[in-house]
């Protein structure tokens, strides 16, 4: 009598070792999958920080979107950053030859940065940026002469001067403004309109 009532508390032992067990394994998941919650906000954190952007942009006031004309606009900033414009877009991608304003703001109607160098940029710096459009698909770089600097970032009512295409704050403009919050049309297509990348 006294070994059955043993073995049944060594079973019920077991089974209680069995539920601890459990427990345990069930806690160290949750401990888990709470710490990588927090590393995921905290990287969240961290990549919107790194997308802020530069300091020196300048920001203009360029009406309304959706005015579309068929004529030569006068625009106010070089390169325009908004306005009037064609009702076809540029397409996205690198040129190598100038683009028409009017089409290219209709592309930053549709949350396109571009990108317009001076016609005597480096080379290596032209491939640089050249690279840049073919790795973002709302991203039109093309040449331009008269610029105020040698390399000009727009957005839609957004624009950064630089010195150089491999500065660090065009890349960072670049995360702020593509598809960013200025953009009177995000999600429109950038692709469909007129021009053939090189």
């Amino acid at each position: 009598m006294g070994s059955k009532r043993n073995a049944q508390v060594r079973r019920m032992d077991s089974s209680g070792g069995g539920s601890r067990r459990a427990y345990i394994i069930i806690g160290l998941i949750a401990a888990a999958f709470i710490a990588g919650f927090v590393a995921l906000v905290f990287l969240d954190a961290r990549q919107k920080q790194g997308s802020a952007p530069p300091g020196e942009v300048q920001t203009y006031d360029v009406g309304p979107a959706n005015q579309h004309t068929q004529a030569n606009v006068d625009y106010e900033q070089n390169p325009p950053v908004g306005g009037e414009h064609n009702p076809v877009w540029q397409n996205c991608g690198y040129y190598a030859q100038p683009v028409h304003d009017e089409n290219a703001v209709h592309s930053l109607e549709h949350g396109a940065v571009w990108i317009t160098y001076s016609p005597d940029l480096p080379q290596d710096e032209v491939e640089h940026l050249r690279d840049l459009a073919e790795n973002e698909s709302y991203l039109l770089v093309s040449p331009r002469e008269n610029l105020p600097s040698p390399v000009v970032a727009s957005a839609w009512g957004k624009q950064l001067t630089l010195e150089s295409a491999d500065d660090p704050e065009l890349e960072r403009f670049i995360e702020a403004y593509v598809q960013g919050p200025q953009t009177p049309e995000k999600g429109a297509t950038c692709s469909g309109g007129i021009g053939q990348p090189a």
